[in-house]
Protein backbone atom coordinates (compact mmCIF):
# COMPACT_ATOMS: atom_id res chain seq x y z
CA UNK A 1 0.00 0.00 0.00
CA UNK A 2 1.46 3.32 -1.06
CA UNK A 3 1.15 6.07 1.56
CA UNK A 4 3.27 9.11 2.30
CA UNK A 5 5.32 8.66 5.47
CA UNK A 6 6.60 11.18 7.99
CA UNK A 7 10.10 9.76 7.49
CA UNK A 8 9.84 10.61 3.75
CA UNK A 9 8.91 14.25 4.49
CA UNK A 10 11.75 14.61 7.01
CA UNK A 11 14.25 13.12 4.56
CA UNK A 12 13.06 15.61 1.94
CA UNK A 13 13.49 18.52 4.38
CA UNK A 14 9.78 19.35 4.33
CA UNK A 15 9.10 19.45 8.08
CA UNK A 16 11.37 22.21 9.44
CA UNK A 17 9.35 25.26 10.53
CA UNK A 18 6.05 23.55 9.67
CA UNK A 19 3.02 23.16 11.93
CA UNK A 20 2.55 19.41 12.42
CA UNK A 21 -0.67 17.92 13.82
CA UNK A 22 -0.19 14.35 15.14
CA UNK A 23 -3.19 12.11 15.87
CA UNK A 24 -1.83 9.63 18.40
CA UNK A 25 -3.49 6.84 20.39
CA UNK A 26 -3.03 7.87 24.02
CA UNK A 27 -6.17 6.13 25.31
CA UNK A 28 -4.52 4.61 28.37
CA UNK A 29 -6.13 2.86 31.36
CA UNK A 30 -6.53 4.87 34.57
CA UNK A 31 -7.56 3.98 38.12
CA UNK A 32 -10.44 5.67 39.99
CA UNK A 33 -8.12 8.44 41.16
CA UNK A 34 -7.11 9.20 37.55
CA UNK A 35 -3.62 7.71 37.80
CA UNK A 36 -2.34 6.00 34.65
CA UNK A 37 -1.97 2.27 35.32
CA UNK A 38 -0.27 1.25 32.04
CA UNK A 39 1.64 3.62 29.73
CA UNK A 40 2.60 1.47 26.71
CA UNK A 41 0.61 3.64 24.27
CA UNK A 42 2.24 6.83 25.56
CA UNK A 43 5.72 5.33 25.17
CA UNK A 44 4.86 4.01 21.70
CA UNK A 45 3.72 7.45 20.50
CA UNK A 46 6.83 9.37 21.59
CA UNK A 47 9.16 8.42 18.66
CA UNK A 48 6.82 10.08 16.14
CA UNK A 49 6.62 13.27 18.23
CA UNK A 50 10.39 13.38 18.74
CA UNK A 51 11.02 12.86 15.00
CA UNK A 52 8.90 15.91 14.19
CA UNK A 53 10.46 18.05 16.95
CA UNK A 54 14.00 17.08 15.93
CA UNK A 55 13.17 18.09 12.35
CA UNK A 56 12.25 21.58 13.62
CA UNK A 57 8.45 21.37 13.51
CA UNK A 58 5.89 23.11 15.71
CA UNK A 59 4.10 20.06 17.08
CA UNK A 60 0.51 19.56 18.22
CA UNK A 61 -0.57 16.12 19.42
CA UNK A 62 -4.06 14.93 20.32
CA UNK A 63 -5.92 11.72 21.12
CA UNK A 64 -9.22 10.47 22.45
CA UNK A 65 -9.40 9.25 26.05
CA UNK A 66 -12.31 7.21 27.33
CA UNK A 67 -15.84 7.85 26.09
CA UNK A 68 -16.64 11.50 26.84
CA UNK A 69 -19.87 13.21 25.78
CA UNK A 70 -19.15 15.60 22.90
CA UNK A 71 -19.29 19.23 24.02
CA UNK A 72 -19.34 18.40 27.75
CA UNK A 73 -15.97 18.60 29.50
CA UNK A 74 -15.50 16.63 32.72
CA UNK A 75 -12.15 16.58 34.60
CA UNK A 76 -11.86 12.78 34.18
CA UNK A 77 -11.91 13.25 30.37
CA UNK A 78 -8.80 15.45 30.39
CA UNK A 79 -5.52 14.46 28.75
CA UNK A 80 -3.64 16.32 31.54
CA UNK A 81 -2.41 13.09 33.26
CA UNK A 82 -1.27 11.83 29.84
CA UNK A 83 0.61 15.08 29.16
CA UNK A 84 2.24 14.86 32.58
CA UNK A 85 3.38 11.26 32.04
CA UNK A 86 4.60 11.99 28.51
CA UNK A 87 6.45 15.03 29.84
CA UNK A 88 8.20 12.87 32.43
CA UNK A 89 9.25 10.39 29.74
CA UNK A 90 10.44 13.13 27.36
CA UNK A 91 12.02 15.36 29.99
CA UNK A 92 9.99 18.46 29.10
CA UNK A 93 6.85 20.37 30.10
CA UNK A 94 3.90 19.66 27.81
CA UNK A 95 1.14 22.27 28.07
CA UNK A 96 -2.44 21.08 27.52
CA UNK A 97 -4.55 23.34 25.30
CA UNK A 98 -8.35 23.36 25.68
CA UNK A 99 -10.83 24.81 23.12
CA UNK A 100 -8.20 24.50 20.40
CA UNK A 101 -10.28 24.06 17.26
CA UNK A 102 -10.25 27.75 16.30
CA UNK A 103 -6.52 28.28 16.79
CA UNK A 104 -3.37 27.04 18.54
CA UNK A 105 -0.29 29.05 19.46
CA UNK A 106 2.78 26.85 18.98
CA UNK A 107 6.25 27.69 17.66
CA UNK A 108 8.92 25.51 15.96
CA UNK A 109 10.58 23.26 18.53
CA UNK A 110 7.56 23.48 20.83
CA UNK A 111 5.13 20.68 21.71
CA UNK A 112 1.58 21.13 22.95
CA UNK A 113 -1.10 18.56 23.70
CA UNK A 114 -4.56 19.39 22.41
CA UNK A 115 -7.31 18.36 24.83
CA UNK A 116 -9.32 15.14 24.27
CA UNK A 117 -10.45 15.31 20.62
CA UNK A 118 -13.67 13.42 21.38
CA UNK A 119 -14.89 16.48 23.30
CA UNK A 120 -15.34 18.34 20.00
CA UNK A 121 -18.89 18.30 18.65
CA UNK A 122 -18.97 16.36 15.39
CA UNK A 123 -15.78 14.35 16.02
CA UNK A 124 -17.31 10.87 15.88
CA UNK A 125 -19.56 11.67 12.91
CA UNK A 126 -16.61 13.12 10.96
CA UNK A 127 -18.24 16.54 10.64
CA UNK A 128 -16.76 18.29 7.58
CA UNK A 129 -16.68 21.77 9.14
CA UNK A 130 -14.84 20.46 12.22
CA UNK A 131 -12.39 18.50 10.07
CA UNK A 132 -11.66 21.57 7.93
CA UNK A 133 -10.96 23.67 11.04
CA UNK A 134 -8.56 21.00 12.31
CA UNK A 135 -6.83 20.85 8.93
CA UNK A 136 -6.43 24.65 8.96
CA UNK A 137 -4.34 24.37 12.16
CA UNK A 138 -1.50 22.57 10.42
CA UNK A 139 0.75 22.27 7.37
CA UNK A 140 1.16 18.50 7.84
CA UNK A 141 -1.24 15.97 9.36
CA UNK A 142 0.34 12.78 10.75
CA UNK A 143 -1.84 9.75 11.51
CA UNK A 144 -0.03 7.58 14.04
CA UNK A 145 -2.97 5.92 15.82
CA UNK A 146 -3.57 2.44 14.39
CA UNK A 147 -6.05 1.68 17.20
CA UNK A 148 -8.41 4.24 15.60
CA UNK A 149 -7.62 3.39 11.96
CA UNK A 150 -10.92 1.53 11.53
CA UNK A 151 -12.96 4.62 12.43
CA UNK A 152 -13.68 7.50 10.06
CA UNK A 153 -13.75 10.42 12.50
CA UNK A 154 -12.88 14.09 12.14
CA UNK A 155 -9.43 13.73 13.75
CA UNK A 156 -8.56 10.51 11.89
CA UNK A 157 -10.18 10.77 8.45
CA UNK A 158 -11.68 14.21 7.82
CA UNK A 159 -8.51 16.10 8.70
CA UNK A 160 -6.54 13.80 6.37
CA UNK A 161 -8.93 14.77 3.57
CA UNK A 162 -8.45 18.51 4.01
CA UNK A 163 -4.90 18.98 5.36
CA UNK A 164 -2.29 20.37 2.91
CA UNK A 165 -0.23 17.18 3.44
CA UNK A 166 -1.40 13.94 5.11
CA UNK A 167 1.00 11.16 6.02
CA UNK A 168 1.47 8.08 8.21
CA UNK A 169 3.56 8.24 11.36
CA UNK A 170 6.06 5.46 12.17
CA UNK A 171 3.58 3.37 14.22
CA UNK A 172 0.89 3.40 11.54
CA UNK A 173 3.48 2.80 8.79
CA UNK A 174 4.81 -0.23 10.69
CA UNK A 175 1.27 -1.65 10.95
CA UNK A 176 0.72 -1.14 7.20
CA UNK A 177 4.02 -2.90 6.42
CA UNK A 178 3.36 -5.82 8.79
CA UNK A 179 -0.21 -6.34 7.55
CA UNK A 180 0.93 -6.22 3.90
CA UNK A 181 3.71 -8.72 4.64
CA UNK A 182 1.33 -11.10 6.45
CA UNK A 183 -1.79 -10.89 4.30
CA UNK A 184 -1.15 -9.15 0.98
CA UNK A 185 2.19 -10.81 0.13
CA UNK A 186 2.64 -13.69 2.59
CA UNK A 187 5.40 -16.23 2.49
CA UNK A 188 3.61 -19.61 2.29
CA UNK A 189 2.35 -21.63 4.01
CA UNK A 190 0.19 -18.97 5.69
CA UNK A 191 -1.29 -20.24 8.96
CA UNK A 192 -3.87 -18.30 10.97
CA UNK A 193 -4.79 -18.89 14.60
CA UNK A 194 -8.27 -17.56 15.36
CA UNK A 195 -9.46 -18.30 18.87
CA UNK A 196 -11.90 -16.91 21.37
CA UNK A 197 -15.18 -17.69 23.04
CA UNK A 198 -17.60 -17.11 20.15
CA UNK A 199 -17.75 -18.02 16.47
CA UNK A 200 -20.31 -15.24 15.94
CA UNK A 201 -17.80 -12.47 16.78
CA UNK A 202 -15.15 -13.95 14.48
CA UNK A 203 -17.31 -15.52 11.74
CA UNK A 204 -16.52 -12.90 9.08
CA UNK A 205 -12.81 -13.25 9.91
CA UNK A 206 -12.97 -17.05 9.60
CA UNK A 207 -14.77 -16.76 6.26
CA UNK A 208 -12.33 -14.17 4.90
CA UNK A 209 -9.27 -16.14 6.02
CA UNK A 210 -10.65 -19.45 4.67
CA UNK A 211 -10.18 -18.00 1.16
CA UNK A 212 -6.54 -17.12 1.76
CA UNK A 213 -4.79 -19.23 4.39
CA UNK A 214 -3.18 -22.66 4.07
CA UNK A 215 -4.03 -23.65 7.64
CA UNK A 216 -6.74 -22.28 9.95
CA UNK A 217 -6.23 -23.14 13.63
CA UNK A 218 -9.32 -22.55 15.77
CA UNK A 219 -9.29 -22.48 19.56
CA UNK A 220 -11.37 -21.75 22.65
CA UNK A 221 -15.17 -21.76 22.33
CA UNK A 222 -14.75 -21.42 18.56
CA UNK A 223 -12.99 -24.81 18.42
CA UNK A 224 -15.89 -26.36 20.36
CA UNK A 225 -18.33 -25.25 17.65
CA UNK A 226 -16.01 -26.72 15.00
CA UNK A 227 -15.87 -29.97 17.01
CA UNK A 228 -19.68 -30.11 16.84
CA UNK A 229 -19.39 -29.49 13.08
CA UNK A 230 -17.07 -32.51 12.89
CA UNK A 231 -19.64 -34.68 14.67
CA UNK A 232 -17.93 -34.75 18.08
CA UNK A 233 -19.64 -34.38 21.46
CA UNK A 234 -18.55 -31.45 23.64
CA UNK A 235 -20.55 -32.01 26.85
CA UNK A 236 -21.61 -28.72 28.42
CA UNK A 237 -18.76 -26.73 26.85
CA UNK A 238 -19.23 -23.21 25.53
CA UNK A 239 -20.30 -23.35 21.87
CA UNK A 240 -22.81 -21.96 19.37
CA UNK A 241 -24.77 -24.92 17.97
CA UNK A 242 -26.78 -22.61 15.68
CA UNK A 243 -23.56 -21.76 13.82
CA UNK A 244 -22.50 -25.33 13.09
CA UNK A 245 -23.56 -24.95 9.44
CA UNK A 246 -21.31 -21.89 9.15
CA UNK A 247 -18.41 -23.84 10.66
CA UNK A 248 -19.03 -26.69 8.18
CA UNK A 249 -18.96 -24.14 5.34
CA UNK A 250 -15.54 -22.85 6.50
CA UNK A 251 -14.20 -26.43 6.75
CA UNK A 252 -15.49 -27.22 3.24
CA UNK A 253 -14.11 -23.96 1.76
CA UNK A 254 -10.68 -24.82 3.15
CA UNK A 255 -10.90 -28.45 1.97
CA UNK A 256 -11.81 -27.32 -1.57
CA UNK A 257 -8.50 -25.42 -1.67
CA UNK A 258 -6.46 -28.34 -0.33
CA UNK A 259 -6.17 -26.60 3.04
CA UNK A 260 -7.48 -27.66 6.45
CA UNK A 261 -9.00 -26.68 9.78
CA UNK A 262 -7.33 -29.06 12.29
CA UNK A 263 -9.98 -30.41 14.69
CA UNK A 264 -8.66 -31.26 18.21
CA UNK A 265 -7.81 -34.94 18.73
CA UNK A 266 -7.59 -34.54 22.52
CA UNK A 267 -8.83 -31.94 24.99
CA UNK A 268 -8.45 -30.91 28.63
CA UNK A 269 -11.75 -31.08 30.52
CA UNK A 270 -13.10 -30.08 33.92
CA UNK A 271 -16.43 -30.42 35.68
CA UNK A 272 -16.53 -26.74 36.72
CA UNK A 273 -15.17 -23.47 35.34
CA UNK A 274 -12.68 -22.51 38.05
CA UNK A 275 -8.95 -22.10 38.57
CA UNK A 276 -8.82 -25.00 41.03
CA UNK A 277 -10.96 -27.42 38.99
CA UNK A 278 -9.38 -30.81 38.35
CA UNK A 279 -8.01 -31.00 34.80
CA UNK A 280 -8.45 -34.26 32.88
CA UNK A 281 -6.94 -34.98 29.46
CA UNK A 282 -9.37 -36.89 27.23
CA UNK A 283 -9.52 -38.19 23.70
CA UNK A 284 -11.76 -35.82 21.70
CA UNK A 285 -14.19 -38.69 21.09
CA UNK A 286 -14.61 -39.41 24.81
CA UNK A 287 -15.96 -36.13 26.19
CA UNK A 288 -18.65 -36.81 28.83
CA UNK A 289 -22.02 -35.05 28.96
CA UNK A 290 -21.02 -33.10 32.10
CA UNK A 291 -17.54 -32.11 30.84
CA UNK A 292 -16.36 -28.57 30.09
CA UNK A 293 -13.58 -28.37 27.49
CA UNK A 294 -11.18 -25.66 28.73
CA UNK A 295 -8.04 -26.33 26.66
CA UNK A 296 -6.62 -28.39 23.81
CA UNK A 297 -4.80 -31.58 24.83
CA UNK A 298 -1.06 -32.28 24.50
CA UNK A 299 -1.39 -34.35 21.27
CA UNK A 300 -3.37 -31.56 19.58
CA UNK A 301 -0.92 -28.93 20.87
CA UNK A 302 2.01 -30.93 19.43
CA UNK A 303 0.28 -31.25 16.02
CA UNK A 304 -0.41 -27.49 15.93
CA UNK A 305 3.12 -26.65 17.09
CA UNK A 306 4.59 -28.70 14.22
CA UNK A 307 2.33 -26.91 11.75
CA UNK A 308 3.35 -23.49 13.10
CA UNK A 309 7.05 -24.32 13.02
CA UNK A 310 6.72 -25.27 9.33
CA UNK A 311 4.80 -22.09 8.42
CA UNK A 312 6.12 -19.22 6.31
CA UNK A 313 3.73 -16.65 7.82
CA UNK A 314 1.61 -16.76 11.00
CA UNK A 315 -1.35 -14.53 11.92
CA UNK A 316 -2.41 -14.96 15.56
CA UNK A 317 -5.55 -13.71 17.27
CA UNK A 318 -6.67 -15.36 20.48
CA UNK A 319 -5.56 -17.97 23.07
CA UNK A 320 -6.58 -21.60 22.45
CA UNK A 321 -7.70 -22.28 26.04
CA UNK A 322 -8.47 -20.65 29.38
CA UNK A 323 -4.81 -19.70 29.80
CA UNK A 324 -5.54 -17.53 32.84
CA UNK A 325 -6.02 -20.80 34.80
CA UNK A 326 -2.66 -22.62 35.04
CA UNK A 327 -4.17 -26.10 34.65
CA UNK A 328 -5.68 -25.03 31.32
CA UNK A 329 -2.82 -22.87 30.02
CA UNK A 330 -0.61 -25.55 28.46
CA UNK A 331 -2.22 -25.44 25.01
CA UNK A 332 -1.81 -21.67 24.68
CA UNK A 333 1.75 -21.86 26.03
CA UNK A 334 2.68 -24.59 23.51
CA UNK A 335 1.19 -22.56 20.65
CA UNK A 336 2.89 -19.36 21.87
CA UNK A 337 6.29 -21.04 22.10
CA UNK A 338 5.83 -22.61 18.65
CA UNK A 339 5.09 -19.16 17.19
CA UNK A 340 8.21 -17.83 18.96
CA UNK A 341 10.42 -20.66 17.68
CA UNK A 342 9.08 -20.65 14.12
CA UNK A 343 11.16 -19.14 11.32
CA UNK A 344 7.88 -17.67 9.99
CA UNK A 345 7.07 -13.96 9.97
CA UNK A 346 4.41 -13.65 12.69
CA UNK A 347 1.89 -10.91 13.40
CA UNK A 348 -0.23 -11.03 16.57
CA UNK A 349 -3.05 -8.84 17.82
CA UNK A 350 -5.93 -8.64 20.30
CA UNK A 351 -5.91 -8.02 24.04
CA UNK A 352 -5.89 -11.67 25.18
CA UNK A 353 -3.19 -12.53 22.65
CA UNK A 354 -1.00 -9.70 23.94
CA UNK A 355 -1.60 -10.92 27.51
CA UNK A 356 -0.49 -14.44 26.51
CA UNK A 357 2.61 -13.07 24.76
CA UNK A 358 3.48 -11.13 27.92
CA UNK A 359 2.77 -14.12 30.21
CA UNK A 360 5.21 -16.34 28.31
CA UNK A 361 7.79 -13.60 27.72
CA UNK A 362 7.98 -14.01 23.94
CA UNK A 363 7.61 -10.35 22.89
CA UNK A 364 11.02 -10.38 21.22
CA UNK A 365 10.22 -13.52 19.22
CA UNK A 366 7.00 -12.36 17.52
CA UNK A 367 7.61 -10.59 14.21
CA UNK A 368 5.08 -7.82 14.83
CA UNK A 369 2.71 -7.17 17.74
CA UNK A 370 -0.30 -5.10 16.68
CA UNK A 371 -1.64 -2.67 19.25
CA UNK A 372 -5.02 -1.96 17.65
CA UNK A 373 -7.59 -4.53 18.73
CA UNK A 374 -10.65 -3.58 16.66
CA UNK A 375 -8.58 -2.33 13.74
CA UNK A 376 -6.55 -5.55 13.66
CA UNK A 377 -9.74 -7.65 13.56
CA UNK A 378 -11.17 -5.58 10.70
CA UNK A 379 -7.96 -6.10 8.71
CA UNK A 380 -8.33 -9.86 9.24
CA UNK A 381 -11.90 -9.56 7.94
CA UNK A 382 -10.45 -8.28 4.70
CA UNK A 383 -11.75 -4.73 5.18
CA UNK A 384 -9.82 -1.70 3.98
CA UNK A 385 -9.42 0.58 7.00
CA UNK A 386 -10.60 4.19 6.51
CA UNK A 387 -7.22 5.57 7.66
CA UNK A 388 -5.33 3.46 5.11
CA UNK A 389 -7.83 4.36 2.38
CA UNK A 390 -7.63 8.16 2.82
CA UNK A 391 -3.82 8.20 3.20
CA UNK A 392 -3.40 6.06 0.05
CA UNK A 393 -5.82 8.39 -1.81
CA UNK A 394 -3.85 11.48 -0.69
CA UNK A 395 -0.53 9.84 -1.66
CA UNK A 396 -1.91 9.16 -5.12
CA UNK A 397 -2.73 12.84 -5.47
Amino acid sequence: MNVLRLQDLIAAGQIGGQRVFIRADLNVPQDDAGHITEDTRIRASIPCIEMALKAGAAVMVTSHLGRPTEGEFKPEDSLAPVAQRMGELMGREIPVVAHWVDGVDVAPGQLVMLENCRLNKGEKKNNAELAQKMAALCDVFVHDAFGTAHRAEASTYGIAQYAKIACAGPLLAAEIDAISKALANPKRPLVAIVAGSKVSTKLTILKALSNNVDGLIVGGGIANTFMLAAGLKIGKSLAEPDLVAEAVAVIEAMKARGAAVPIPVDVVCAKTFSADAEATVKDAAHVADDDLILDIGPKTAAILAAQLKAAGTIVWNGPVGVFEFDAFSHGTETVARAVAESEAFSIAGGGDTLAAIAKYGIEGDVGYISTGGGAFLEVLEGKTLPAFEILAKRAAG
